[in-house]
């Protein structure tokens, strides 16, 4: 699939075998914005690796406020 990726205020399409990297701290969104599924690889850097510490401005999935 597609993926749109919102990395602060850019706004781009990664294809299959593209990726991108998100500084610590920035805010950013993924989507599947066709119709084909998408299946993503995520690889996390750095001392820290829970998600105990995400905040979510805007979710409209219903996952827990402040998650």
């Amino acid at each position: 699939g597609t993926a749109r990726v919102t990395r602060g205020d850019d706004v781009f399409l990664l294809q299959e075998n593209q990726s991108t990297y998100i500084p610590v701290g920035a805010r950013h969104r993924l989507e599947n914005p066709g119709d084909t599924s998408l299946e993503i690889i995520e690889v996390q850097t750095g001392d820290y690796l829970g998600e105990d510490d995400i905040v979510r401005f805007e979710d409209i999935y219903g996952r827990h406020a402040g998650r």
